[in-house]
């Protein structure tokens, strides 16, 4: 990553626990951390299409075949087959899978793991490519990256000379999927979101897609409208609700920049769906203005002020500017980082006691407070309480654990059916207002160790033995369920924390190939992975992240983060001092600031 630099951050005047050495960092040691500017948000990631890559790019079998692997993806997905068709032998050619000049073709989306390897020439005059890889998912002609539908580690190709004399190369043998990688994918397609109503109709839920950069302008909008009629992702689809079946745009959409007209099969289209509806495109075409008339069957029935509509309707709840808040010696305290905003903690003192995690949350004029805390059997329990600042009535969990996780809130429009997820003694639990815990049911593998709820509301992230899973969460009904949860690929193994930095892009800690602590980022779908801080030192035991990006008085891509028993922030990566925790009562005990979060 550009403008990556090592930062080595001096101890000196911060607590450090007793026992550090045996925590992979030795007591006398400076602690260094791999800092990194903050990554790009998914929607940045692509400029200009860049020209798709011939045959004769290369004649040496590694770039070669790394060329191959942007063929597929460089250009519209009807001509995918033939892109790639250019770089077989005529022998080779009915090796690959799929039909030419066809949208439906899918895309198998896999990570380098290193640099391909290649054998020289030997006596039958082909040369051998090998690709170490990870699985990411299928690109899918609806814009989604399905689940990883291969499960191979390794491909190989064989090569020849185009010509006995000539410098081309030419592949021979290769694998039977229509290969790419998550780097062209990246170059060659743009990320868009497509926006659906949530399973009672009171939120919009985004859903990540991808749309190839060559498309022109005038054709995004017809594309979206497809995404929109065809439904959402598998993954998400339990959580949310699709259009009506049988809606199918007619014709492609056609405007200019003031006007746009889209023309529909809908069954049912009533007023209300059809409001929805025009919310829906607002959001999911972020970059046009002007009016947007809505036909069914060719007759005027909907229009809609693209602008107006994202500014009177908007995608996420309101709330204040987000604040820093940690746990100090059992105690919520703010924080103070340089000019950013400050508030006091929401809650009375005596219930400000004996904090293990904490989670705070701000619902139109409530907050939302849900508390770890230990008593005098060290057991754990939960502690929730909701109303008007400073919250003062609390209900406690009548069960006890050994150990749970940071709770997170749900973020519904509707403050009293306020609702949660915690992780306690290995497994998921959802708790409401009265502090009242029931099991989830999950189809996952190994102990639940963390959850984070997205911004919207509608979605959790969660850690399970030492993987990352995505669920949607229907509310329908004001039931609150869990939908199946997917795992996500991912560089990092042994994951122990996760939150959301943006609306569809997550933070999460685990360890690097080499066994070294590290935080890295990651799309929603697992496509995009890049490092946010590597050498850490030590596993990262809690995560916290802003995920509504930089225009509330905090830094693009904010989180901050605990280890060994001290906490951390980035942009840049430094120490939470004890100097910056706040409203410290006078004869405190000296002690490090732990668990750091935000309250939004």
């Amino acid at each position: 990553m550009s403008g990556r630099r090592l930062l080595t951050l001096l101890v000196a005047g911060v607590l450090l626990p007793a026992g550090l050495g045996g925590c992979g960092i030795p007591a006398e040691t400076d602690v260094q951390v791999d800092g990194s500017v903050p990554a790009a948000e998914a929607g940045s990631l692509n400029g200009s299409p860049a020209p798709p890559p011939a045959p004769t790019d290369s004649g040496e079998p590694v770039p070669f075949i790394e060329n191959y692997l942007r063929a597929a993806a460089a250009g519209e997905r009807d001509q995918a087959y033939t892109r790639a068709r250019k770089f077989l032998a005529e022998e080779a050619r009915d090796l690959l899978p799929g039909k030419p000049q066809t949208s439906e073709v899918e895309l198998t989306v896999v990570r380098l793991l290193a640099k391909p390897e290649s054998t020289p020439r030997n006596n039958q005059g082909t040369f051998t490519v090998t690709l170490k890889v990870q699985q990411v998912g299928v690109l899918r002609a609806d814009g989604t990256l399905g689940p990883p539908g291969a499960t191979e580690t390794r491909y190989v190709f064989e090569l020849r000379r185009a010509a006995p004399t000539g410098a081309g190369l030419l592949i021979t043998n290769l694998p039977n999927v229509l290969l790419t990688s998550d780097s062209a994918l990246r170059e060659y397609y743009r990320t868009r979101t497509v926006y659906f109503w949530n399973s009672d109709l009171s939120r919009l839920v985004p859903d990540l897609r991808y749309l190839p950069s060559s498309v022109p302008a005038e054709r995004r909008v017809t594309e979206v409208v497809k995404w929109l009629a065809g439904g959402p992702s598998d993954w998400l689809a339990s959580g949310v609700t699709g259009l009506p079946d049988g809606t199918r745009p007619i014709n492609n959409a056609t405007g200019t920049d003031s006007t746009w007209e889209v023309n529909l099969t809908m069954p049912g289209a009533n007023a209300e769906r059809l409001r929805r509806l025009g919310t829906q495109l607002a959001w999911s075409l972020p970059e046009l203005t002007g009016q947007l008339e809505l036909k069914i069957q060719n007759q005027k029935r909907f229009s809609v002020d693209l602008e107006r509509e994202r500014t009177t309707n908007p995608a996420y709840p309101p709330g204040a500017a987000p604040t820093r808040f940690s746990v100090y010696d059992g105690v919520i305290h703010p924080l103070a980082i340089g000019n950013e905003r400050r508030d006091a903690v929401p809650l009375p003192a005596a219930e400000n006691r004996n904090v293990v995690s904490a989670s705070l949350a701000r619902a139109r004029e409530q907050v939302l407070a849900a508390l770890v805390v230990t008593g005098p059997d060290r057991r754990l329990r939960l502690k929730v309480g909701t109303g008007p600042e400073p919250v003062a009535v609390f209900n406690r969990s009548d069960d006890t654990f050994g150990s749970m996780s940071r709770p997170t809130w749900l973020r519904s429009l509707d403050e009293n059916r306020a609702a949660g997820f915690v992780a306690a003694d290995g497994r998921l639990y959802r708790f409401n207002g009265a502090a009242e815990l029931s099991l989830v049911p999950l189809n996952v593998s190994g102990n639940v160790v963390a959850v984070a709820g997205s911004l919207d509301g509608h979605r959790i992230a969660l850690v399970a033995g030492g993987a990352v899973y995505v669920a949607p969460v229907n509310v329908e009904g004001g039931v609150v369920s869990l939908g199946q949860p997917r795992r996500l690929p991912t560089l990092l193994t042994g994951v122990t924390a996760v939150d959301w930095i943006t609306e569809d892009q997550l933070v999460f800690a685990g360890n690097d190939p080499d066994r070294r602590s590290a935080i890295h980022q990651l799309a929603v779908d697992g496509a995009w992975e890049p490092p946010l801080a590597n050498e850490i030192g030590a596993p990262v035991t809690q995560l916290a992240a802003y995920p509504g990006g930089g225009d509330r008085g905090l830094p693009s891509l904010s989180f901050m983060f605990e280890t060994n028993g001290s906490a951390w922030r980035n942009n840049p990566i430094d120490f939470v001092t004890p100097e910056q925790v706040l409203d410290l009562p006078a004869g405190s005990r000296t002690a490090n600031p732990t668990v750091p979060f935000f309250l939004y």
